[in-house]
């Protein structure tokens, strides 16, 4: 049974960009500071989890374009509810 490598598929290509290691070392290197926050603009609390620094890079690398698969629980296309008035 061969081990696969983290980070390729089975075709050989990257699952992650090089973009999106960048942002996740980032946002562990500002956990580490300290100043990591969750939370939109954040305005959350401060991020103690290992976890939760990666997600948050991951976060910010799929904004910025970066190659990262998506989510387990976002394979619908995202469609904004409401807001459309209906003519009688």
């Amino acid at each position: 049974m061969a081990a696969k490598k983290g980070g390729r598929k089975k075709s050989g290509g990257r699952k992650y960009g090089k973009a999106a290691g960048k942002r996740v070392a980032s946002a562990m290197r500002r956990k580490k500071k300290g100043t990591l926050r969750s939370g939109r603009g954040g305005k959350g609390g401060k991020v103690k989890s290992r976890k939760q620094a990666i997600a948050i890079g991951l976060s910010e690398a799929r904004k910025k374009g970066a190659k990262v698969p998506r989510k387990k629980g976002a394979k619908k296309s995202s469609r904004k509810k409401g807001g459309r008035k209906r003519s009688r």
